[in-house]
């Protein structure tokens, strides 16, 4: 059955990372278009208020809980397996990132350098094997990576991380050729959104300076990225694989860093 644009009614979406931030709005956003929703995130507190925040949000909305980390080859089949539970895994976001160090790559531990591709890349493969392993593989779904324009463009300043999500682009491409035409895969490139992640960067006057440098004249805020993930996760999107979308402000556009 195809779904009307915007309608996800029947549909189950795992979105990881969703305790805060752009994970929560997707999380969010796809249950006020009718989807069930599978949360993950570290912590367990923060992923049930997190939880209570989308049901006070979107009356009726079914949402499930599954804390655990990313990286952890157990929390990803568990969290699938939550999915299934409800139904089987339609649609899969993967927006669990880490960005533990910051400058450039010549003054990174390597340890953490490890980490960033572990959680970033290999932990968002995983997520991705296990929900073909479940049921994509038969019945299809669609698949959005959230990557960043860190990993369209050099920054010098988050070097490992927009290595990580430049691969995470590589990875996006690849798969989509792989796994169609049963399953989509795509991924969101967004600039600097306004999340406890991006606060150091927005702090003080950084704001202001940042979006006089943006077309759209302002940072990005959670639900932009949100709404582009659940058109991604839709029928609306059917004929669109293989793309990363970016929800930067028109930032790229103007050639500036």
């Amino acid at each position: 059955m195809i779904n009307a644009p915007g309608d996800l009614t029947g549909k189950c979406a795992v979105v990881t990372g969703a305790s805060r931030g752009i994970g929560l709005a997707i999380a969010t956003e796809l249950a006020r278009c009718g989807a069930s929703v599978v949360i993950t995130a570290r912590k367990p507190d923060p992923l049930a208020a997190a939880a209570e925040d989308i049901r006070a949000a979107v009356a009726g909305a079914t949402i499930v809980t599954s804390p655990g980390n990313a990286g952890d080859e157990s929390h990803r089949a568990e969290a699938i397996a939550a999915a299934v539970e409800l139904g089987g895994v339609d649609i899969l976001v993967n927006n669990t990132g880490i960005n533990p160090i910051m400058g450039p790559l010549m003054d990174a531990d390597l340890s953490a350098v490890r980490k960033i591709f572990d959680v970033n890349v290999a932990g968002t493969l995983g997520f991705i094997q296990e929900a073909y392993r479940a049921g994509m593989r038969e019945h299809g779904g669609s698949i959005v990576n959230i990557s960043s324009v860190a990993g369209l463009r050099s920054t010098g300043a988050i070097a490992a991380y927009g290595a990580s999500k430049a691969a995470l682009i590589r990875l996006t491409e690849e798969l989509a050729w792989e796994l169609g035409p049963g399953i989509r895969v795509n991924a969101i490139a967004p600039s600097v959104v306004r999340t406890t992640f991006a606060s150091g960067l927005i702090a003080g006057d950084n704001e202001a300076r940042i979006a006089a440098g943006y077309p759209m004249a302002r940072i990005g805020e959670p639900v932009d990225v949100a709404r582009a993930a659940a058109f991604l996760a839709g029928d609306a999107s059917a004929w669109i694989t293989g793309e990363t979308i970016r929800v930067d402000g028109g930032m790229m556009a103007t050639g500036g860093a």
